[in-house]
């Protein structure tokens, strides 16, 4: 990962891109942990919560998940940059295992189409942004932007 952009000039709103994402998963786990109050945890009704189905399990999992994403848009340093990538990829696989399992018994967390679109949506909206808020010496940020520039094809002879 020696190209990922260093001290890019936009890290800034990559960050209150991703910390909205976090907010808005917080506000569904919340949202959900109201609507499927008194329900069992892996509840296969049809609880919905901001236009996507739920259960009490799922619920959880998203406000857990939606504090995590909101403290590593908030952090200045790495650990951040890592935080978010790190979630990038968990939205994308979970999309993907619970598209797989959609329409069987181990949909334990109440998907539907729209949950796995949005997953995969905040997947690769938090992977992007992860790509672009990492933070370095100015010196490793200088030597990365000219080594891009040596690399264009505009900068070839020919």
């Amino acid at each position: 990962m020696a190209h990922i952009p260093i001290n890019h000039p936009a890290r800034t709103l990559y960050r209150v891109i991703s910390g909205l994402v976090g907010l808005y998963i917080l506000i569904f786990g919340i949202f959900g942990i109201v609507e499927t109050a008194g329900e069992s945890l892996f509840a296969r009704e049809g609880n919905y919560a901001l236009g996507l189905r739920t259960n009490l399990a799922f619920s959880l999992v998203s406000v857990a998940f939606g504090i995590v994403i909101m403290i590593g848009a908030s952090l200045r340093g790495n650990l951040g940059h890592f935080m978010n990538l790190t979630a990038g990829v968990v939205f994308l696989v979970v999309g993907l295992v619970m598209l797989s399992v959609l329409q069987t018994d181990a949909n334990i967390l109440n998907f539907s189409v729209a949950t796995v679109v949005v997953s995969l949506i905040f997947g690769l909206i938090t992977l992007a942004t992860g790509l672009y808020d990492k933070i370095g010496p100015p010196e490793r940020a200088a030597a990365e932007s000219r080594y891009r520039r040596a690399a264009s094809p505009d900068s070839q002879p020919g």
